[in-house]
């Protein structure tokens, strides 16, 4: 099931290969409730707690593509969710940062990850509307929610040449990739249209 959907993403236009020994090497049901477990290699979002999902494979590969993570480097993630993306950008040897709002995901997804031996990613409970920074700069960072608006903090926090990676609208989204070139400049670019639940600020301390 695995290795038939890593040729569906080809077939959908993804070509770095890393990116896919990345999905082929993090099992995707792992991070599912197990009422998905025989669904999980489907290209499909599934629910998770919270109201929120876990982006159908597709829509994590491409945005990862996007993202041009190198080993090594400083990876800030916005919305940990299930941690299935924080595994993809680990497994790329990436050092990751993620921020989550909710509690209840932070505190399952945390404790999963040590359990799985992701001894690289950092988990905060924190608004991802600010980033995260503490660690700042970031060489790369990822949003796994829609935005309204590309916050300013999550900017600021990039270095030269740093990439940004998010989904911006409202209804339906265009995901941007956004390179800061200068301390005032930041190049544009916009990749296609997706549906993401909705990035919130403030905490959600509601279990």
């Amino acid at each position: 099931m695995r290795r038939k959907l890593l040729e569906t993403l080809r077939q959908k236009g993804i070509q770095d290969e890393a990116v896919l020994q990345a999905l082929w090497d993090v099992p995707r049901h792992w991070f599912l409730d197990r009422a998905f477990e025989e669904l999980a290699y489907e290209d499909k979002a599934f629910p998770i707690d919270k109201d929120q999902s876990i982006s159908q494979p597709y829509t994590v590969a491409r945005m990862t593509e996007l993202l041009q993570v190198e080993k090594h480097q400083k990876v800030l993630e916005i919305g940990t969710g299930s941690g299935y993306q924080a595994a993809i950008l680990h497994q790329l040897g990436a050092r990751v940062f993620t921020v989550e709002r909710q509690r209840l995901l932070y505190q399952k997804s945390k404790a999963f990850l040590k359990e799985l031996g992701y001894s690289r990613i950092r988990c905060f409970y924190k608004d991802g509307m600010m980033g995260l920074d503490t660690f700042a700069p970031y060489d790369r960072i990822i949003v796994t929610a829609a935005a309204e608006n590309v916050p300013q903090p999550l900017l600021d926090q990039l270095v030269i040449g740093g990439i940004l990676v998010i989904p911006v609208g409202s209804d339906v989204q265009e995901m941007r990739r956004i390179i800061r070139t200068d301390e005032t400049t930041f190049k544009k670019e916009v990749f296609g249209q997706y549906r993401f639940v909705p990035f919130l600020g403030g905490l959600d301390a509601d279990d």
